[in-house]
């Protein structure tokens, strides 16, 4: 082989399609039972297909990246909406991100477009510099909305307060004044019609590509013959955690079926930012299409890492970013290793940003002519 490929996820398959089709041979491995990474979607005992890991909401307003993979997929057109419930006794919902809609609903109000921006102007309370999380929300919303919607709900998926949080996660999340109940906002928003595992079998469906799952980089290192490796796992478990564990958050997921019930909730994923284990409860059938006597949710719980959890978010503060640059630094001097992917780039990307990130890196590779000509 030419290049090994560590990790079956959007980062690997991408550059591993890439690779291949410029002639090189490649291997992809994956420590998991199957290919797609996070990505990986199933259909459960009951005949209804889910996201293993969590929703996978695919939203893009690069037309590359969207172009590029419906060469490998149809697409269902598909706009997530969320729903928050702020206090779980009255079981009262409003639309997230927040917009008209909320506040009015939220206070009884009846404002129009430019009455929710004077309400907003009215509670904010103004941040310079803007440095946190927590001043980005208070900066925005103010302290109320802040409370009801923001800061339980970050204490529960970072472990951390809104205060001791980078800016950037905050930002994330919109707040609007019009009545556009939107999750995302980008150009193309969709599905893949035949799920996420079709994608990247098609992906990885390559005469030059082979596949081997269920199978760490460790147990291969010592005997894999390539004169490159991409490596799209933790840049610290790469390096033996040799400064350190980088600090991510983890997830436990509830499965469920509810058989007979047609549909569990009015929109594709609701929030309980202050109350329950759980931040939110997502059904599938709402993001897939698909039809079915009964339903399919999962209920996430944020958790610590510890023995056999898996590490799915980077917590984006100035202590571990300081920590990552010096295993940059490391990664630096790895002159046939290229390191890719969120948890290799400890950077909270969206799948369309490591769908474009892979397309750039393989490009760089075979451009510099490093890969082999076909």
């Amino acid at each position: 082989m030419d290049t090994l490929i560590v990790g079956a996820g959007f980062a690997g398959a991408v550059t591993a399609r890439e690779l291949a089709e410029a002639g090189e041979r490649v291997l992809v491995i994956d420590k998991r039972p199957h290919i797609g990474g996070n990505a990986f979607d199933r259909l459960d005992a009951d005949g209804v297909l889910v996201h293993q890991y969590g929703p996978h909401i695919f939203h893009t307003n690069s037309e590359r990246v969207f172009a590029y993979l419906s060469r490998f997929t149809g697409w269902r057109p598909y706009e997530h909406r969320v729903l928050a419930v702020p206090d779980a006794a009255t079981g009262a919902a409003y639309p997230l991100p927040i917009n008209r809609t909320t506040l009015n609903r939220l206070y009884g109000l009846d404002l129009d477009e430019a009455g929710a921006a004077a309400f907003l102007e009215r509670v904010r309370e103004p941040k310079d510099p803007i440095r946190t999380s927590e001043d980005v929300v208070l900066n925005s919303v103010g302290r109320a909305l802040c409370d009801a919607f923001f800061r339980g709900y970050t204490k529960k998926q970072w472990g951390l307060d809104l205060s001791e949080l980078a800016g950037g996660v905050a930002a994330r999340i919109p707040t609007r004044t019009n009545d556009d109940d939107r999750y995302f906002t980008d150009r193309f928003q969709a599905m893949p019609d035949q799920g996420y595992t079709k994608l990247f079998e098609r992906l990885l469906d390559h005469p030059n590509i082979q596949v081997r799952t269920g199978i760490a980089y460790q147990q291969i290192v010592a005997t894999a013959d390539c004169r490159r490796t991409v490596f799209t796992g933790p840049i610290d478990e790469y390096f033996g955690h040799r400064y350190g564990a980088l600090p991510y958050r983890s997830l436990r997921f509830e499965h469920a079926h509810l058989p007979g019930v047609a549909q569990h909730q009015p929109v594709g994923t609701v929030n309980y930012p202050n109350d329950h284990a759980y931040t939110r409860i997502t059904e599938f059938k709402h993001l897939t299409g698909q039809q079915h006597a009964g339903t399919s949710i999962v209920r996430e719980i944020p958790c610590a890492m510890g023995p056999g959890s898996d590490p799915y978010y980077p917590i984006p503060n100035p202590a571990n970013e300081a920590l990552f640059k010096r295993y940059e630094a490391l990664a630096e001097t790895e002159s046939d290793v290229v390191f890719i992917g969120r948890l290799a780039q400890y950077r909270y990307y969206n799948m369309d940003q490591v769908v474009a990130a892979a397309l750039a890196t393989s490009r760089q590779l075979i451009h510099s002519g490093e890969a082999v000509a076909a």
